[in-house]
């Protein structure tokens, strides 16, 4: 028999905000990661992305989920809590 408790799972809760990057040669100005900050609820990533958003220190801000593997590393894919202003495609993450 398995002990699944013994490795669970973790759930990451993470705020990221956005800013723009200069511009290149070729004049496009593309979206830059400004913070990344991890917290334990998904209440409290969701509150600071709509504090950092609203204060107009980013251009855009995500609250999201991802889940760790606890035997493995790997991390699932994003589950978006909220998304605010300019902010990547999902396909481009």
């Amino acid at each position: 028999m398995t002990d699944t408790t013994a490795n669970p799972d973790k759930t990451h809760y993470i705020c990221q905000t956005y800013v723009e990057k200069k511009a290149g040669a070729d004049g496009q100005v593309s979206l830059k990661i400004d913070k990344q900050l991890q917290y334990s609820s998904e209440s409290q990533a969701q509150d600071r992305a709509d504090r950092e958003f609203q204060r107009g220190n980013c251009i855009g801000a995500d609250a999201y989920m991802v889940t760790e593997d606890a035997g493995s590393g790997e991390v699932s894919p994003p589950t978006f809590l909220v998304r605010h202003g300019t902010v990547p495609d999902i396909d481009d993450l």
